[in-house]
């Protein structure tokens, strides 16, 4: 099942009650106050994981708490800290706060930790309040609680090219055909109710170059007002390198223009995302081997006008399949973005397992 978004509650942990308690050891009269702190509430942190690519596991368990953190004890003993849970996302999801709108996060790498709920902070016990006119004291501090939060997942495929199209004018079958994926294939409208994702590989090693596929469910006119599957899976193309159009150009579509097709599509795109309307763009004209000679000279005509890389294909028969494969693979490397080596910091800040005496506690016994 492809999920893609979720909205879960977090509680992180609540830190521990600090004690109350009074040395009595045989031969050390009045002792002193001897009551330990609370341990710290464990935290929420969010990991981006390559082992998951879909939020499904949110969907069904929305609500997720992290340990509290123990009480103090006598013996000027802390409480233990509790655990810190760590909840596992795709690589690709947007973290948003769900009160705000705000966008919290974006898990665009793997192994991108942060914390998303910190927990509260351990109570002092009495020990800290002795001074040299208040030798028993008897005040103590309750443990903080922990933040609560709401948030919103989205997830947006990562892919090099992504391709768009009328409903069944072949994605889900170039896709089966280029890579090892398995989408689902039949002769009727709006068979791909979900994204695929494909690896393609061109070339022979050591020189072999791959990318990623996404085929996107069929768009139709007025997509972005809500008609068809609606924008619903518009997003996963925001990230994408490279567009791939397929267009029709048999008499099966029961479409005569080809080229209002492109116009429609292209139109839908831009009116989700403006800056999908530059994004380097190939036209492929697809089903070839029964193609309308007509609409096919029509299609690469206006391809020609516009300066657009056109290939004619046929994912049935392979005819320009193996162009296109290599075409795409030079274009995605010419504007796949470069990354950045970094060093692997963790952003993940977490809180010592028994918390530092405040200073004004400092050199008291």
């Amino acid at each position: 099942m492809f999920i893609d978004e979720a909205r879960i509650r977090i509680k992180a942990g609540d830190g521990g009650n600090g004690c109350m308690a009074f040395r009595r050891e045989k031969f050390v009269p009045k002792g002193g106050p001897s009551g330990g702190d609370g341990g710290h509430g464990g935290d929420i942190l969010m990991s981006s994981s390559l082992s998951h690519n879909t939020l499904v596991h949110f969907r069904f368990n929305p609500e997720h708490k992290a340990q509290r953190g123990g009480h103090g004890l006598g013996s000027n003993c802390s409480g233990a800290a509790g655990e810190h849970t760590t909840l596992k996302v795709p690589v690709g999801t947007l973290l948003f706060d769900d009160d705000t709108g705000e966008l919290v996060h974006d898990f665009s790498r793997p192994n991108d930790t942060v914390v998303i709920a910190r927990g509260g902070r351990g109570g002092r016990g009495n020990q800290h309040f002795a001074t040299s006119t208040h030798q028993a004291p008897r005040e103590h501090e309750l443990g903080r609680a922990g933040e609560e939060r709401n948030y919103r997942l989205e997830l947006r495929l990562l892919a090099d090219a992504g391709l768009v199209g009328y409903p069944n004018v072949g994605k889900s079958t170039l896709i089966s055909r280029i890579s090892a994926a398995k989408p689902k294939v039949a002769d009727y409208a709006f068979t791909t109710l979900e994204p695929n994702l494909g690896v393609v590989s061109v070339g022979e090693w050591p020189h072999e170059l791959s990318f990623t596929v996404a085929d996107l469910p069929g768009l139709i006119e007025g997509a972005h007002l809500g008609a068809g599957l609606g924008i619903q899976f518009l997003k996963h193309i925001e990230r994408t390198s490279v567009i791939v159009h397929l267009v029709d150009v048999s008499d099966g579509s029961g479409r005569d223009n080809p080229v209002d097709d492109f116009k429609v599509i292209t139109e839908e795109l831009k009116s989700f995302d403006p800056a999908l309307a530059a994004r380097p763009t190939i036209l492929v004209a697809a089903k070839a081997d029964v193609a309308n000679p007509d609409k096919l000279k029509k299609l690469s005509a206006m391809a020609k006008r516009r300066k657009l890389p056109f290939y004619a294909i046929s994912a049935v028969t392979g005819e320009g399949i193996d162009k296109l494969k290599y075409a795409l693979a030079d274009l995605v490397a010419m504007h796949r973005p470069i990354p950045v080596e970094e060093e692997p910091v963790s952003t993940a800040k977490l809180k010592p397992s028994y918390p530092p005496p405040p200073n004004s506690a400092k050199g008291r016994a």
